[in-house]
């Protein structure tokens, strides 16, 4: 309410002041001050952390509570409050939400909160703060650790009276890694998740070669890996985005066409980023009710906690499933865009950063943390240093200290004697005064002796640290090596091209010709058929790096026709039945074929938990037949005896045992080959292999001792033993696979000497300090071709004739290697089956 001013309410010495403000500039004064609030205290990450302030602040708070991984989960609302009440002065519910969304594992590619209870879904909210629990991650200890050794800087809180970290020594490149969103005054930022080893990968690549471009680093980060999984179609837009900031991709939910019942339906276990299934669904029911979508007879959500998500569409009879789905992408969130726009703080100031920057940045931020942390170390090392060479001068002539100390009125006049008498500091001198006698004795003289040593030999490795910028270098690679065991884990989201040929309802014709093909099966798990392929080996295009980007190995192919069927050999010993007219189609390539525009196996066939794809296979009842390795040393050959049924079992598998490798005979006298994980390889004749009914357990094939296991089993063409060669890759048994590129080398197959059946073959690679196994083995016709996980290529070393001497360094991790494709492919025509 007004109140009105009377005389009798103004003092007599009152003087009235009144200021004229331009009100437009009031405004804009205002607007500033806010704008720059959001910008830079709530909606954008600092690049170096990747973290808003909320999140930091979150995670400092738990780092301060104690709560940590090993203890037990509190109240989310008593972190709330802390939060609140110490360093975020703004609504629970913003903080709340923040925290929730560190723990969701469907929103972040590394969740940094361990949350107990409802967290909520893609599609509903969490439960109020009361009823949650949380803790740290063991990753939000990665990020928060050694923070307490001047790491980082510190600044005042919104009212001054506490510390608060400006930034994360963040040991996780959580920018990068986890994404980030946020809407600002004037701007905004949107980030995609990535892979953590492969992004471990490109820093440590960077480490090494500062000048590297963006087409360097996305053979190692070929694209965004998201947590939800699916598909992301068409990559010009992520390069775009990597080169510049900005640009945008299209994601698609994974699904596969099944019978279910007596009708077929489409069964859908991934959608794209931030998409819910009750949206989906949502969706087609509008669509189907305005007649905008026909074929479907009903749809069903079977997400549970133990399946995982899965969303089944059942295609009324007299529908194609595959022109459906295709109308499903187009018309409903199940594909959806994602746009980069990833702008973040750098030294204050918020900028667009492609790929290399954002990099860049972190590794800065690392380097700087590191060499803080050295030599707060070293202070610390220094000082304990000095006070332990003060004790071993008092224990010299510890009769005389204690009578001095005794003779002495105080402590002041005490401390000043032993600092004349024994020429000690007063930190010394104040120290030993501060000392119980019982650690004066000559066990404690020993144990000085032995902890001067070790300050002394630790000062020096933290001055070399200090002095040596490479050796810095050195101490973060190995530190986001160590990241990339602890946290990382397989790409979840698969990489196209392109989207291949559209398929429609009248696109598909209802008789297709029974052309000869080849059926094609990638290092990645995709699936492919092509009309041809050159009979020479692979040309320039494949060998330079800027067309093979993303170009993953083909490691099975087999010759068939369109409307016939393959087999599919997994390692669990079972064939399964796959019609060539499902997979996607080709164009004849002038060289091996680019399967990024194939369909993923998975979506396809439906494979157990562990089980993999090994080998395409013919399922003629005739001629020689499958030659198959198992991890036990185990070899077989057998028919696949053509069963009325879509699946069934190849060999008889002891338990814990399992096939690693796989091959289609065509003249039944190729040489098969075994390399065991120790570097013993052994090759004998496949006329040495008795066939065998399916349900056999084979023979053995290679001598193997306590704990040791195949690497690889696969066949070499005996009419080019000359052009054949084995390639074989070093590490450490201890390291998480696929992130140690390990040492490589390449032999000519020659070098190796034939040994009998069953026995333990000749060593084929010498092991260098730190290495104990093989973590990649081929052998085949040359040249090879080697590809990462993530399907980019990997450069080999030239041949070495040394057939048991160790290799080069690697560029990095080798997920699989294959021949040319046109050596491995007899002219496609008519097959039996």
């Amino acid at each position: 309410m007004a109140r009105r001013t009377t005389k009798q309410d103004v003092p007599d010495d009152f003087e009235e002041h009144i200021l004229d403000i331009d009100v437009g500039e009031e405004m804009r004064s205002s607007f500033l001050e806010y704008a720059y609030s959001v910008i830079y205290s709530r909606a954008l990450p600092d690049a170096r952390d990747g973290l808003k302030p909320v999140q930091r602040r979150i995670l400092y708070t738990m780092n301060d509570m104690g709560l940590r991984p090993d203890r037990g989960h509190v109240k989310s609302a008593r972190v709330v409050g802390e939060v609140m009440g110490r360093l975020h002065p703004h609504g629970d519910g913003a903080i709340y939400d923040a925290l929730v969304r560190t723990a969701q594992s469907w929103s972040l590619r590394v969740p940094l909160v361990d949350g107990h209870g409802n967290f909520g879904s893609p599609d509903d909210p969490p439960a109020a703060m009361r009823y949650t629990e949380c803790r740290m991650a063991p990753s939000a200890v990665a990020m928060t650790a050694d923070i307490d050794e001047d790491t980082v800087d510190f600044r005042a809180n919104y009212d001054g009276r506490e510390q608060e970290p400006s930034v994360l020594p963040a040991a996780i490149p959580h920018l990068v890694v986890n994404g980030t969103t946020g809407i600002a005054v004037g701007m905004a930022t949107n980030c995609a998740p990535h892979n953590l080893v492969e992004v471990v990968q490109a820093l440590k690549h960077l480490i090494k070669h500062p000048r590297a471009t963006v087409d360097d680093l996305m053979r190692f980060v070929p694209g965004p890996d998201l947590p939800t999984g699916g598909k992301i179609v068409g990559l010009d837009g992520v390069r775009d985005a990597y080169e510049t900031g900005r640009g945008s991709f299209k994601m698609r939910a994974t699904a596969r066409v099944e019978t279910i019942g007596r009708r077929k339906g489409i069964v859908v276990t991934e959608l794209p980023y931030t998409v819910g299934t009750e949206k989906v669904v949502e969706r087609i029911k509008t669509l189907v009710q305005g007649k905008k979508l026909q074929g479907i007879a009903d749809i069903k959500d079977l997400t549970d906690r133990e399946n995982g998500l899965r969303l089944v569409i059942e295609v009324k009879n007299g529908f194609v499933p595959e022109a459906l789905l295709e109308q499903l992408y187009r018309l409903t969130p199940m594909e959806d865009s994602f746009g980069i726009n990833a702008v973040a703080l750098v030294d204050g100031q918020p900028r667009t950063l492609g790929l290399k920057e954002m990099l860049q940045v972190f590794l800065d931020h690392r380097y700087d943390v590191v060499r803080r942390r050295t030599s707060f170390r070293r202070t610390r090392a220094a000082e304990r240093l000095h006070l332990v060479e003060g004790l071993l001068v008092a224990i010299l002539d510890i009769d005389e200290v204690i009578a001095l100390i005794r003779s002495s009125d105080n402590a002041e006049e005490a401390r000043g004697r032993l600092m004349q008498v024994f020429d000690l500091s007063e930190l010394q001198a104040t120290y030993i005064l501060e000392m119980q006698l019982r650690r004066l004795t000559r066990f404690s003289t020993i144990e000085l002796e032995k902890q001067k040593s070790e300050l002394e030999r630790e000062i020096e490795q933290l001055d070399a640290i200090l002095a040596d910028n490479a050796l810095l270098q050195k101490v973060v690679a190995d530190e986001l090596t160590e990241v990339a065991k602890t946290f990382g884990t397989p790409r979840r989201t698969v990489l196209l091209e392109s989207a291949g040929v559209a398929v429609t309802a009248s696109s598909v014709p209802l008789e297709v010709a029974d052309d000869p093909c080849y059926a094609l099966l990638s290092s990645t798990g995709l699936l492919a058929r092509t009309g041809s392929v050159n009979a020479e080996a692979p040309g320039t295009a494949s060998d330079d790096h800027g067309g093979r980007a993303n170009h993953d190995v083909v490691v099975s192919a087999v010759a068939t026709t369109v409307r016939g069927e393959i087999g599919v050999l997994t390692s669990a010993g079972r064939l399964l039945r796959l019609g060539v007219l499902d997979l996607p189609s080709l164009p004849p390539s002038a060289h091996d074929p680019n399967l990024s525009g194939g369909l993923p196996l998975t979506e396809m066939l439906s494979l157990a938990a562990g089980e993999r794809a090994l080998a395409l296979c013919t399922l003629a009842a005739d001629g020689p037949g499958l030659a198959l390795g198992t991890r036990d040393g185990v070899v077989k050959r057998v028919n696949p005896e053509v069963l009325n049924r879509d699946e069934w079992e190849v060999i008889g598998l002891k338990d814990g045992d399992e096939v690693v490798g796989a091959v289609q005979l065509t003249t039944g006298d190729e040489t098969l080959c075994f390399i065991s994980n120790v570097a013993q390889l052994l090759h004998f004749s496949a006329s040495l292999v008795r066939p065998q009914g399916r349900s056999g357990g084979g023979m053995a094939g290679i001598k193997l001792g306590p704990d040791e296991r195949v690497a690889w089993f696969g066949a070499v063409d005996p009419a080019a033993p000359e052009g054949s060669v084995v390639v074989t890759a070093s590490g450490a048994s201890t390291a998480l696979p696929g992130t140690e590129a390990g040492a490589v080398k390449v032999t000519p197959f020659s070098e190796y000497p034939s040994k009998g059946r069953a026995t333990g073959g000749v060593r084929c690679h010498r092991f260098l300090k730190g290495e104990d196994t093989l973590v990649t083995a081929w052998a085949g016709t040359a040249p090879a071709r080697a590809a990462a996980a993530s399907g980019a290529p990997v450069d080999l070393p030239p041949a070495d004739g040394r057939r048991d001497g160790s290799g080069v360094p690697g560029s990095q991790p080798i997920a699989a290697v294959a021949g040319p494709l046109a050596s491995r492919l007899a002219p496609p025509g008519p097959v039996t089956g």
